[in-house]
């Protein structure tokens, strides 16, 4: 089987059109109909109908298709492998990370890894844990970090550490006179969270339905951003639960308070995660065990 087959009869797939495949490949139009032409007989199998103008995937061609994708993808990266081996291919290092990981704790780590490899060649995204995820499934990273539910097949996760959540609130909040609250008083403040697809917002949400209060809060605010619900908070707009990594400063120099919540401790687990790969590079292996190593104990 010819690669260039399969990569045309993807394209054709995914632009829904012959004339916008032929731009894609810089190919003529005949040419791209030939090739198709050429892998329906390959398969035995009528693979596109027309209809309204678009070329529509018969049965046959929805099976064939992520067969071919992957194939496609599995060869591009083994020419960028072995052509990129002299260019140092093995040295670079694209890491993923959720917005947590990625502003509060891996510049940390990724400064002392740097440190004892200096020859790696580090690159970071920092995106909300779908999107990571996705830049994973898609290789257009090595290795991902993050603090959300990861719950897919195709991916490998490993524990890295333990991150506490904690209650937070304004320091002139009525809550200051207290040691802890209890879990009911929540319900009767202004939730201050993140957005819907934020992993840590995912997890603070099974949590208060766990305790039966999530249908109780009524008032609540949505913040594109870590640094932006804290400085809501502190500005006495609501209350707060965030990793402890992300407001430690803050607690300790006093601009927000953190308040314990009676007989309950929240706690969630920040994953590694990765795709798993026949080939694994050199840059990626030292990572992982670095992290193993440095950040598990």
């Amino acid at each position: 089987m010819n690669i260039q087959l399969l990569k045309t009869f993807c394209f054709v797939v995914e632009t829904g059109s012959i004339n916008q495949a032929a731009k894609s490949l810089y190919l003529s139009q005949p040419a791209i109909t030939k090739q198709i032409h050429q892998i329906e007989a390959e398969y035995g199998a009528l693979l596109f109908n027309r209809k309204d103008g678009r070329l529509i995937l018969t049965d046959s061609g929805h099976v064939l298709y992520p067969f071919a994708k992957s194939i496609v993808q599995d060869y591009n990266q083994s020419k960028e492998a072995v052509i990129a081996k002299l260019k140092g291919y093995e040295s670079t290092l694209k890491i993923g990370a959720s917005l947590t990981i990625g502003e509060y704790l891996l510049p940390g780590l990724l400064g002392r890894f740097k440190h004892k490899n200096p020859d790696f060649r580090l690159s970071l995204y920092v995106e909300n844990t779908p999107n990571v995820l996705e830049l994973l499934l898609d290789d257009r990273i090595d290795l991902a970090l993050v603090e959300g539910l990861v719950d897919n097949a195709k991916l490998s996760i490993e524990k890295v550490i333990e991150d506490e959540l904690v209650l937070i609130h304004a320091p002139d909040h009525p809550w200051s006179l207290k040691n802890e609250v209890q879990i009911d008083e929540i319900a009767q403040e202004r939730m201050i969270w993140r957005e819907p697809s934020s992993g840590t917002r995912a997890i603070i949400t099974n949590f208060l339905k766990e305790w039966g209060i999530l249908g109780k809060i009524e008032s609540y605010m949505e913040l594109g951003s870590t640094q932006s619900i804290k400085s809501a908070v502190e500005a006495g707009l609501g209350i707060s639960i965030v990793s402890r990594l992300t407001v430690a400063r803050e607690i300790e120099q006093g601009f927000l308070h953190e308040k314990k919540i009676r007989d309950t401790v929240l706690k969630r687990n920040l994953w590694m995660v990765w795709k798993p790969k026949r080939f694994t590079k050199k840059s990626v292996q030292a990572l992982m065990e670095y992290i193993r190593t440095k950040e598990k104990r």
